[in-house]
């Protein structure tokens, strides 16, 4: 059934941290202020579901105040643990140096990152995940598409296992499109070669301060079972698409809101035909927009204005 739910996917679930409880003990605890609101949550466990809106502005669809809200996200995406030292004397520094590890290219209105981005957002905030291997450093130059997971995170629910978020991100004018090829490379992904070559890639990436970094690199030695790593992760698909409802809306109303619920439901089903379910677990994020091609211009026009 549809709620609201202010912070994570599983209420009442606390996450544990090396030294127990929920206190301060890596600077991944320190994010953004929340910027897109949660306006549809389904309880449904697998795929669990969330609709993540920008929210309106007299009456307008907040396109800029959104890709600003990414812009905070930036550092938290592409830069390194070591890295995210920031202050009010490096924070321009720092932004330049994301900014440009996402990509310099100007051939953008095909790129995906301002989808990615928004899913890394969403996991971090309202999931409670922390990165553990930023894909910005799996590519080989600035430009790359990188063909991998688009996200890696962990969760450390209280009284459960160790959570791997494994990220496919879609960013299309589409949604059928977008959830249709966000499966077929869900299916690529789960695939033994890809994942045993995941292993090798991403292991050496993972920074040893990371919180229960023993328990997180072991599913990543070749001697672990692949098995162990597809039962110890859940794919987060994020599908950022434009919104019919969206079309006809002008604030978060009940309306609005049973509209997007149609929205995502559509989806879901799509997932439910395609297998996957009887292998890995899936949660879905959708991410309505307004246009998508101007949305994704506007992040390239501030995200190319913080690049030197």
């Amino acid at each position: 059934m549809l709620n609201i739910l202010p912070n994570t996917l599983y209420p009442g679930t606390p996450i544990r941290w090396p030294s127990g409880g929920m206190c301060c003990v890596n600077i991944y605890n320190t994010k953004p202020e929340r910027f897109l609101e949660r306006i549809v949550f389904d309880d449904i466990q697998n795929p669990a579901r969330s609709a993540c809106c920008a929210g309106f502005e007299l009456q307008v669809w907040r396109c800029k105040p959104f890709v600003n809200h990414l812009v905070e996200w930036l550092p938290d995406y592409a830069l390194a643990e070591s890295e995210l030292n920031v202050s009010h004397g490096n924070i321009y520094v720092k932004l330049q140096q994301a900014a440009v590890r996402v990509y310099t290219s100007e051939k953008y209105k095909n790129r995906g990152e301002a989808g990615e981005i928004t899913l890394h957002a969403i996991c971090r905030d309202y999931f409670d995940t922390i990165p553990i291997a930023p894909r910005v450093f799996y590519k080989n130059a600035s430009n790359d598409v990188v063909k991998s997971f688009d996200m890696v995170h962990a969760r450390f629910p209280v009284g459960g296992s160790l959570e791997l978020w494994l990220g496919e991100s879609k960013l299309y004018a589409d949604s059928a499109d977008a959830i249709s090829d966000a499966i077929s490379s869900v299916k690529s992904h789960i695939q033994q070669g890809f994942l045993t070559n995941e292993k090798l890639l991403l292991g050496p990436q993972i920074s040893k301060t990371t919180p229960h970094y023993d328990e997180i690199i072991h599913i990543f030695k070749s001697q672990t079972s692949l098995d162990h790593f597809l039962s110890s992760s859940v794919f987060a698909i994020g599908i950022a698409s434009n919104s019919n409802a969206l079309s006809s809306a002008t604030a978060l109303t009940d309306a609005y809101r049973t509209s997007i619920a149609l929205e995502i439901d559509k989806l879901a089903s799509k997932i439910d035909k395609s297998g996957l379910l009887s292998t890995i677990k899936i949660v879905l994020i959708y991410i309505p927009l307004l246009n998508k091609d101007a949305f994704v211009e506007e992040f390239d026009k501030k995200l190319k204005g913080l690049q030197p």
